[in-house]
């Protein structure tokens, strides 16, 4: 199945120019992929259920003006909810050079000026303030929460992709009002709303 079948399977409508624009990411995720070792999972298939994985929030939460995803690695979710909503800033704070590098060079592939990647760590980014917080695979939440505290707006939400430890990991974090869980597959969508 190919990823415009996925996507309108999982009820999701997107113009030509974003299945042209995950064509050119998918080439080049490939490619560096290979050399770099950016991502153990490099077949069709896998990208496009990690495409899909990425965007799948779209559908619950709430608007957003800016985001900021910590830790982006190979480009998921951020690059991908930013290639899917243009007209909202995005920010990819990734420490590692190799795939800040393939990061810049799809976001100059693809024009995407809505984009700003950062090369750093999130807990030394400065001059930032986003409504929207997402990661996915990083660290625990209840760190998550905290280093990235610098960064939000005040009544900013968070979106974190996770497994199976989720559970223990909102008991640690205190996160007690205002959350929602949704599943898909083996993923976890944490969702905590701002006010």
């Amino acid at each position: 199945m190919n990823l415009q079948e996925l996507l309108e399977e999982n009820d999701f409508k997107f113009d030509k120019d974003f299945y042209k624009d995950c064509t050119v990411f998918t080439k080049l995720l490939q490619q560096w992929g290979k050399i770099h070792n950016l991502s153990g999972r490099l077949t069709l298939e896998d990208i496009n259920e990690n495409i899909l994985d990425s965007i799948y929030p779209l559908k619950f939460i709430e608007s957003y003006e800016s985001f900021a995803d910590i830790g982006t690695g190979a480009g998921y979710p951020g690059l991908l909810l930013a290639i899917a909503n243009k007209n909202i800033k995005a920010y990819l704070i990734e420490p590692r050079i190799k795939r800040v590098a393939f990061l810049n060079f799809v976001k100059a592939s693809l024009n995407l000026e809505n984009l700003t990647i950062l090369c750093n760590r999130v807990e030394k980014v400065e001059n930032l303030k986003v409504d929207l917080i997402t990661s996915r695979a990083v660290t625990n939440t209840s760190l998550l929460l905290d280093i990235t505290k610098n960064i939000v707006n005040k009544d900013a939400s968070y979106l974190f992709y996770k497994g199976s430890m989720l559970n223990e990991e909102l008991e640690v974090a205190k996160v007690n009002k205002n959350f929602k869980i949704i599943n898909r597959n083996d993923r976890n969508y944490l969702y905590v709303k701002g006010k």
